[in-house]
């Protein structure tokens, strides 16, 4: 497991793929972007406002943004600062330079962690929407995992139950009663399917690559939540 407070520019990733963190002066901060560039041959399945679905995906970025995030064209905002070309892009009120990264057997997995208000996914109806708290505190979690090997689309979508199985026992884990926050985001990359080629067909977390995912996702959630919950050595 690697946690990266002081990350250089460049960092080689698995499978060729490069990771790059830069920042930009915004809204009155210091704020980090964490790129994930691919390159061609590459699909993703994302929840994200930018490339979100099953698609074509050259690279995946995750950009913060100031606590109170509150402006309306998120999608221009994260095109304005994404790469040429097709990807997915995710916003984060999180610490992008804390990023935690794991790796298993191939799967890679680069997490940021917010909890500013843990959140069950079942709620009652008409309950307060937790989403109101003090906006001081930064929430979200976002995260992007990469295979080496092609899947399927509904092995994919398997992958993202499984991502999300394994954020919620590393949360648990880590003292956190929740399944996430309000807001998470996920991104799952693949190598392209070869018409005829081998592609696997299962994503759960008993299958070959989707025990990896898990393994590699509570991993780098776990680290991040605990992390989150010592946030005030940051500084130091």
């Amino acid at each position: 497991m690697e946690v990266r407070p002081d990350v250089p520019e460049r960092i080689r990733g698995s499978h060729g793929a490069a990771l790059r963190l830069s920042h930009r002066d915004e809204d009155g901060a210091r704020l980090a972007s964490l790129l994930w560039e691919f390159g061609p041959g590459w699909r993703a399945i994302s929840s994200a406002m930018v490339g979100g679905g099953i698609g074509p995906a050259a690279w995946m970025l995750n950009a913060q943004v100031v606590a109170g995030y509150s402006r309306m064209d998120p999608v221009d905002h994260l095109l304005e600062l994404a790469p040429a070309g097709p990807g997915v892009g995710m916003l984060t009120a999180a610490s992008v330079d804390h990023f935690t990264r794991a790796r298993d057997g191939g799967a890679e997995v680069v997490a940021t962690v917010g909890l500013r208000v843990p959140t069950w996914a079942a709620a009652p109806e008409g309950a307060a929407d937790p989403e109101l708290a003090p906006m001081f505190l930064p929430g979200t979690i976002n995260i992007a995992v990469a295979v080496p090997v092609a899947m399927s689309d509904a092995a994919l979508v398997n992958a993202v139950m499984t991502v999300t199985e394994a954020k919620t026992q590393a949360l648990l884990e880590a003292g956190f009663p929740c399944t996430g926050t309000a807001s998470d985001a996920v991104c799952v990359a693949a190598p392209d399917r070869i018409p005829g080629g081998p592609e696997e067909l299962f994503g759960g977390p008993r299958s070959t690559w989707g025990a990896r995912i898990a393994r590699a996702v509570h991993t780098a959630v776990r680290q991040g939540a605990h992390r989150w919950a010592n946030r005030d050595e940051w500084a130091t």
